[in-house]
């Protein structure tokens, strides 16, 4: 709902009052921990589709860049409806949706190779892909609860350590299944999704259900004081599209990768994410959200732009890690909206930010998967676009953001 009243001002009382709650557990049964393997349940699935699904498609299906650009627009569309989550949270905890999410996360993703036709792999990836986006919302939206506001930076560096973590284990997993067990792709799809179904159960019998804090409202939030949010939210959801989808379809397509190849690039990736992750957390804890967000946006237009006139296998891999690299600094977003939210928003407001992250993700596979067709360098020159756009309003991210301070310019009373 518009916000009608002034926002608060950020005073001392209000910045307690707007630090979460802490909930506590016993021993290794913390909310953190918790927290850290989800993020590695849901990527031993995600991980695993991310690695296999254009080679599958290639492959098996025989599709072009335009079949693609359809199936990760319908992989979009649950990601465009997240502003939806909020409501199931009059039925169910936000802990025990985001369990819900990863079971259907794993059996998208287990029925794959089952259905081996053009529309068996749409439905199995919006099945997978509501799991997914609902299993983002909840996370992103406990975590933000959970955390203290001055080591919340360092804590997901950690989270994201550990997810990266699970995706070794995938990627190395399906590298070996390539090039010494010859597996078929539907046996590596049910490996994927079960194991994430036997982590689940897991967590489901060894952790307590823990409060979630400040009381979240069970409605759609839209404030006028959280525009620079959005924006921000919105073109990174554009750009990441560009990677996600075109990246990989390039290295497939254009340089002939097989699966086993492209397996190998994300566990370097990811082995670089898990090393990074911890440290890139205490920098954006150090320099401060603005800087984070400044220094990513420039080293994405980089790499964007090199993406358009790369000729040479070698070269396009080591943008494609750098450009994975860059993904680390999105913490600093996810901080920036701590700092400036009013506690009971968060659940409402993430789901809103995942339905805007995803406005253009909808149809950017479509429409630039047409592009592709015509020039390739298009599409990336258009992700150059982008993130100079996100480096302008990056710099109107206040130094120290705080409710009642969300941009650089607005001066509170």
């Amino acid at each position: 709902m518009p916000e009608k009243q002034n926002p608060i001002p950020a005073t001392a009382a209000t910045e307690s009052l707007s630090e979460p709650v802490i909930p506590t557990g016993i021993g290794w049964k913390s909310p953190a921990v918790l927290l850290m393997l989800m993020a590695a349940a849901m990527q031993l699935s995600f991980a695993s589709w991310s690695a296999l699904q254009y080679n599958f498609a290639y492959e098996i299906l025989g599709f072009t860049g335009k079949e693609i650009g359809i199936q990760q627009s319908i992989r979009e569309i649950p990601g465009f409806l997240s502003f939806a989550a909020v409501f199931f949270l009059f039925a169910m905890r936000e802990q025990t949706f985001g369990m819900v999410s990863l079971v259907l996360l794993g059996l998208g993703t287990a029925a794959t190779g089952y259905l081996p036709s053009t529309l068996g792999f749409y439905i199995t990836t919006f099945i997978g892909s509501v799991g997914f986006h609902y299993y983002e919302t909840m996370h992103q939206s406990l975590t933000l609860q959970w955390l203290p506001k001055k080591t919340a930076a360092a804590i997901m560096g950690k989270i994201l350590s550990v997810a990266s973590l699970a995706q070794l284990a995938a990627y190395a997993l399906i590298f070996l299944a390539g090039t010494m067990f010859s597996l078929s792709f539907t046996t590596m799809f049910v490996i994927a999704g079960g194991v994430t179904l036997v982590f689940v159960a897991f967590m489901v019998s060894a952790f307590p259900t823990f409060p979630e804090g400040e009381p979240q409202s069970k409605k759609i939030i839209l404030r006028k004081r959280y525009w620079l949010y959005y924006a921000i939210t919105f073109l990174a959801g554009a750009r990441r599209q560009i990677f996600l989808v075109f990246a990989s379809w390039m290295m497939v397509e254009r340089f002939g990768y097989s699966f086993h190849d492209i397996a190998a690039l994300f566990f370097v990736n990811s082995a670089i994410m898990m090393v990074m992750a911890p440290f890139v957390g205490k920098l954006i804890q150090s320099i401060g959200d603005r800087n984070s967000m400044v220094i990513q946006y420039v080293g994405l237009a980089f790499v964007f732009t090199a993406y358009a006139f790369v000729t040479s296998p070698a070269i396009a891999i080591i943008l494609y890690v750098l450009d994975h690299a860059f993904f680390a600094l999105e913490i600093a977003k996810k901080t920036y909206f701590q700092k400036i939210a009013t506690p009971s928003d968060i659940a409402g407001t993430t789901g809103v930010a995942f339905t805007i992250n995803h406005i253009a993700a909808v149809f950017i596979p479509v429409v630039f998967g047409l592009l592709w067709l015509v020039s390739p360098a298009a599409v990336f020159l258009s992700g150059t676009a982008m993130a100079i756009c996100s480096l302008g309003l990056a710099f109107l991210v206040p130094k120290l953001p705080a409710l009642g301070h969300e941009v650089a310019w607005y001066k509170s009373h």
